[in-house]
């Protein structure tokens, strides 16, 4: 059995937290955790299932004196890969009081880069399961991967995570 490589960032906040989660869910034997500060395309191909972890901020967060650019070093590489035959998911940390126009829009961003490049996602979940305004990351009354609120519902994360590690069990083949 192949490892499952969750690519990750950033370090030591909240995607690294869920991402942890994940990876004990999943079995600390079946994964591998790869923080995207430190990633490549080389790393992307190495693997056949992969899940991604990445955030989307705010302005205020664009705007502040710390700048978290992790992700948009790493992203040009996502692009530099052919996905096709790999199996494919996406979590995405937002908050859906403060950003509830723009809530987990960073998911759409990669999910888009991936599907130009052959992926097929897994882990779609229905968006009708939450609260927000607007997001980038629906389509057809679904979001293209798990969005996770650590602001404002922490408390629906680990259900949220085990409801999830079961709908992709099988494309991943846990």
């Amino acid at each position: 059995m192949s490892k499952t490589a969750i690519f990750f960032g950033p370090l030591k906040g909240s995607v690294n937290r869920v991402a942890d989660k994940l990876k004990n869910l999943i079995g600390d034997d079946k994964v591998v955790m790869v923080p995207v500060n430190s990633a490549s395309v080389a790393d992307i191909e190495k693997y056949d299932k992969i899940i991604f972890g990445i955030s989307t901020v705010g302005k205020d967060t664009w705007k502040s004196t710390y700048s978290n650019v992790d992700w948009a070093e790493f992203l040009p590489e996502i692009s530099k890969t052919n996905y096709e035959g790999k199996t494919i998911a996406i979590f995405g940390l937002g908050d859906h009081i403060t950003y509830a126009a723009t809530f987990v829009d960073h998911i759409a961003l990669l999910a888009n880069e991936l599907i130009k490049n052959g992926a097929v996602l897994s882990g779609l979940v229905d968006a009708g399961e939450y609260e927000y305004h607007e997001s980038e990351a629906v389509v057809d009354g679904k979001f293209l991967g798990l969005p996770v609120d650590e602001d404002f519902e922490p408390e629906l994360t680990d259900e949220r995570l085990e409801k999830w590690v079961k709908q992709i069990s099988a494309d991943f083949g846990w």
